[in-house]
């Protein structure tokens, strides 16, 4: 055996579980929503922080400990005052140093903007998504919905 592997061996769980972090790339993690309406329109945002096009699915980091469709659900509640129903995993997507758990879910009601990252919050059929919104959201509505 290596000598790496004896010495991890005499190490205790803590130990070994802080030298994994330390020596591991790190990530940051979000959850999103493909939130969709009894008339089958998607809502989508218009984010601020967002680069090109702001428009996009809900969604935001994850926090210490909380599930991913907690986040999502959470994320969609502080963003346009809209409650999710029907989570469901979609797809989760690593985008270079970053991990993205997408989900699909429904609501009702329209929306608002409550909270100051957000500009416009909207239904949207799938016909009329917006252009300037990033090819990758689009691919991604298209393929979660099967359209």
């Amino acid at each position: 055996m290596e000598l790496s592997g004896k010495v991890w061996k005499l190490l205790t769980p803590g130990w070994r579980s802080r030298l994994a972090r330390l020596l591991q790339p790190t990530f940051t993690a979000s959850a999103a929503g493909i939130i969709t309406n009894t008339k089958g329109e998607v809502l989508l945002l218009d984010h601020l922080l967002r680069p090109r096009s702001g428009w996009g699915i809900p969604g935001g980091f994850l926090k210490k400990g909380e599930q991913a469709h907690e986040a999502m659900i959470r994320e969609v509640r502080e963003e346009c005052g809209i409650e999710v129903s029907d989570a469901r995993l979609y797809r989760v997507r690593t985008l270079r140093r970053h991990i993205e758990i997408i989900f699909t879910a429904t609501a009702e009601g329209e929306p608002k903007v409550a909270s100051r990252e957000i500009t416009q919050a909207k239904w949207f059929s799938l016909e009329e998504l917006p252009s300037e919104m990033s090819r990758g959201q689009h691919e991604v509505i298209h393929a979660a919905l099967g359209r």
